[in-house]
């Protein structure tokens, strides 16, 4: 996201203030990274495009593993996530709607915060408020977020409205961790990410906004505004994803949710972006294109 991997000390500038910094090289194996990112994708487009059915499975494991990383790293400030229901309820949250729409979805996400609420008393009084409270948080951070996915994915074209989805998340990633290493000067929230740059936020927004213009057209047959729209509002969700996530880590004192993508870290942290990207999209082009959908 907006100049992420284009980390670099704050050097003083020419007044002695500590805000000017000069961009270095990436923190990220670009190779690795690289390499994880074209074996994802391949994934997404061949499941999408052959049973595109098939794409749940893939949904469903990559919230199953983000959701066993944030449990792991809630674990480390004794935060105990209520991983089994959360995970079950939180699956099917991902999934169910592909066949049954949105009622399945708001009815998984209230069974599961049902199971929460009974499972968690198994543990005693001590802590059991907190830990609802994280269980609820996972549910509503992944799993409903995914839901919309699935909503996408059940339209007649849904494959190519995931594509767009996509194509936006990976466009708004590559526009800022490019443009933040070599242009990247200006902090956006060093509080919250040293690695940000308004710099890095710009080359996202740059990029969003043509790909939303050339996809919207290319694949669903939008007007160019509406892509230019649809880009913008991506980024900015995209960008408040990876904003939280970043404050969850250092609320939580660690570098990475997990280190099981290589170049990548967790799945948690790829998802970041997406999640909170996702009903947006959905949103937008429902909007937009409603005619699809009723084929």
């Amino acid at each position: 996201m907006p100049g992420d991997g284009s980390a670099g000390a704050a050097v003083p500038g020419a007044d002695g203030t500590p805000g000017a910094r000069s961009p270095i090289r990436a923190g990220r194996n670009l190779p690795a990274a690289l390499g994880v990112g074209l074996l994802l994708g391949g994934l997404a487009i061949v499941t999408l495009f052959t049973v595109k059915a098939t794409f749940l499975i893939y949904l469903a494991v990559a919230v199953g593993v983000a959701l066993w990383e944030l449990s792991r790293a809630l674990g480390t400030r004794d935060i105990g996530l209520p991983l089994v229901p959360v995970a079950v309820g939180g699956v099917a949250a991902a999934v169910l709607p592909y066949w049954w729409g949105g009622r399945a979805l708001v009815a998984c996400v209230a069974f599961t915060v049902i199971a929460i609420l009974a499972w968690r008393l198994t543990g005693g009084t001590a802590g059991y408020l907190r830990d609802v409270t994280a269980g609820v948080f996972a549910v509503g951070y992944l799993p409903l977020m995914a839901g919309f996915v699935a909503l996408m994915l059940a339209m007649p074209d849904g494959s190519r409205r995931i594509l767009v989805f996509i194509i936006l998340a990976v466009c708004s990633d590559i526009g800022g961790y490019f443009t933040g290493i070599l242009l990247g000067r200006h902090l956006m929230v060093p509080a919250i990410s040293p690695k940000k740059t308004w710099e890095g936020f710009a080359g996202s927004a740059l990029f969003c906004v043509v790909a939303g213009a050339i996809t919207l057209p290319l694949l669903l047959n939008g007007a160019v505004w509406q892509g230019l729209l649809v880009g913008a509002a991506a980024l900015l969700a995209a960008t408040l994803g990876d904003l939280a996530e970043s404050a969850i880590k250092r609320d939580l004192e660690i570098k990475d949710m997990g280190r099981i993508l290589p170049g990548h870290g967790g799945v948690l942290d790829r998802l970041d972006s997406l999640a909170l990207a996702a009903p947006v999209v959905w949103l937008l082009l429902l909007v937009f294109i409603p005619a699809a959908a009723h084929h």
